[in-house]
């Protein structure tokens, strides 16, 4: 298994697959594909319309993880539901706060 990010130089990148029209906005647990790549699981109450369920997204993990809205971005999978952010900061107190989320 995987893990649902990569470091970068300047912050990570998180594997997200996305359900939007939810009942609440969370990040729920990380799942793996049957090629082996993981990703977390996370609902937003908006809709896919124009770009609300991944502005939803966006200020959702800003807000988990501590960090400036400003910070978070869809990067990859605009239109689709797995997606790629990028959280621009620290690498490693953003992989600590990551990997602290799904602790059990």
């Amino acid at each position: 298994m995987s893990a649902p990010f990569r470091m970068r130089e300047n912050g990570v990148d998180l594997f997200v697959r996305l359900t939007p029209k939810s009942s609440v906005d969370r990040l729920d647990v990380v799942e793996t594909l049957a090629d082996g790549r993981s990703h977390v699981q996370a609902r937003v109450r908006a809709v896919p319309e124009n770009g609300a369920a991944n502005q939803a997204l966006e200020r959702l993990v800003a807000k988990t993880l501590g960090v400036p809205a400003s910070a978070v971005s869809v990067v990859a999978g605009g239109t689709a539901r797995l997606k790629t952010l990028r959280i621009l900061g620290d690498p490693e107190a953003l992989v600590t706060g990551v990997e602290a989320l799904f602790q059990n």
